[in-house]
């Protein structure tokens, strides 16, 4: 059996059950009210600076029985750069946390990118520092260790997807960590600002802006990947809402605010819809009810933007209508969202218009595109990633991506040829998009 012993006892925590037990006593909050949590984002620095932070968010989760833990790789070069451990067990002062072998095995089939890969986990403190805290709520925990690389947005995107559909597969309640701190050796007020960049990002769980906002203004938190990753698993297991727990500096414990480091704890909370997947519910209701269209109050950050978006709503998990826009039509996100949503709900030619009745059993998910663009080959699509445009003359067709049943490049070409009336031997013209799914 593969025993990754620790590195960092001694160090980042006490290296003595008794010692490290009363540290955490302090740290944790036995009285926080707990939350079923789908997500969490931890600090991993020693627990004389970060341990405040980490102790706090991890005594709001209503613990199970495995979680995930993802961490940035310190120590380049040091193993692969997508690695994740499936069996074995990791050793603290606390005892042994074995590795979740079902879950661990799910997720690497269902990873492009995660490999499996002992090394990089060998002198990694990311993982490690998070065990105590999880043995001290429940000794017999487990748990499945990651660890990642820098990467394009969309390599982490794949592994939130992957993570989220083997926990579905396994059909079993799982926490994801993120751990990773924030901006690192700058002044307290351009940390502050920085970190609350990073921070309303998280909390709006958009990943492509946490990236953007990391490259544009020059953020050196460490924990983009993993928190990446989480916040696109998070979403595909219908989490909504997020919530900042505790946030400070080290210059909080050290007095010293010349060159800090940032920490925050975020929770992502379960059973609550995204903010885009609640304004379609929202339109469509108002609209049933009042045959008015509503304006959005409110918009989040990725609301913003132009893009194309579909609407889609199930009603006992049968589709009950799905209108979208290739391009964008409106103003921003916001707006696409209403036109859509009330055309799915009023004017899609294969059902009659929702009504009144109906609303209590209708769930809501919202695709927004990314700008379609031409391929060459089919070779180039991939039915789980990419959504398809097919196009001859004026006529086109679209098949969204990642659809149930739908498993095939061919079967993706066919159907977009069927909408689209284009017979099966005409020459066409091919796009490609991406999409992120909002429920």
């Amino acid at each position: 059996m593969m025993i990754r012993e620790p590195v960092v006892a001694g160090g980042f925590y006490p290296g003595t059950a008794d010692r490290l037990k009363s540290v955490l006593e302090q740290l944790v909050e036995e009285k926080a009210v707990k939350e079923d949590v789908v997500g969490a984002l931890m600090p991993h620095a020693g627990y004389e600076y970060s341990g405040g932070v980490a102790g706090a968010t991890i005594s709001r989760v209503k613990f199970t029985d495995t979680f995930v833990i993802m961490g940035p790789g310190h120590r380049p070069g040091l193993g692969g750069p997508f690695s994740i451990m499936t069996e074995g067990v990791w050793k603290t002062p606390l005892g042994e946390v074995a590795i979740d072998e079902e879950l661990g095995k799910k997720i690497l089939a269902s990873s492009r990118f995660l490999k499996e890969d002992y090394v990089a986990h060998l002198q990694e403190h990311a993982v490690e520092v998070q065990l105590p805290f999880l043995q001290y709520f429940k000794p017999d925990v487990r748990m499945v260790p990651i660890v990642l690389a820098h990467a394009d947005v969309t390599v982490y995107q794949e592994i939130g997807q992957a993570l989220a559909g083997a926990i579905r597969e396994i059909g079993r309640e799982v926490v994801i960590i993120a751990s990773g701190d924030m901006t690192h050796y700058e002044p307290q007020k351009v940390a502050e600002q920085k970190d609350r960049q990073g921070v309303e990002a998280i909390l709006s769980l958009d990943e492509v802006e946490l990236l953007k906002r990391v490259q544009e203004q020059d953020i050196s938190m460490c924990a983009y990947a993993p928190a990446a990753s989480m916040i696109v698993a998070a979403k595909e297991l219908g989490a909504g809402g997020a919530e900042l727990v505790k946030y400070q500096t080290s210059g909080d414990t050290t007095g010293d605010y010349s060159a800090v480091v940032g920490y925050a704890g975020i929770i992502i909370k379960k059973g609550e819809m995204s903010p885009i997947a609640k304004l379609a519910k929202d339109v469509v209701e108002k609209y049933v009810r009042e045959g008015e269209r509503p304006r959005p109050e409110v918009l989040t950050p990725e609301m913003r933007g132009r893009a194309g978006v579909f609407v889609s709503i199930h009603k006992n998990e049968a589709l009950r209508g799905c209108i979208g826009t290739f391009e964008p039509v409106e103003s921003n996100i916001a707006e696409e969202i209403v036109s859509n949503a009330i055309s799915s709900a009023t004017r899609d030619p294969r059902f009659l218009p929702i009504t009144v009745d109906e609303l209590k059993d209708l769930d809501y998910s919202v695709d927004v595109l990314t700008t379609p663009e031409p391929i060459d080959s089919k070779d180039q699509l991939d039915p789980k990633r990419y959504g398809v445009i097919v196009e001859a003359g004026w006529r086109r067709g679209l098949l969204l991506p990642d659809l149930e049943g739908v498993d095939s490049v061919d079967e993706q070409i066919d159907i977009c040829r069927q909408k689209a009336g284009i017979a099966p031997n005409e020459p066409v013209n091919l796009y490609r998009f991406e999409v992120k799914r909002h429920k």
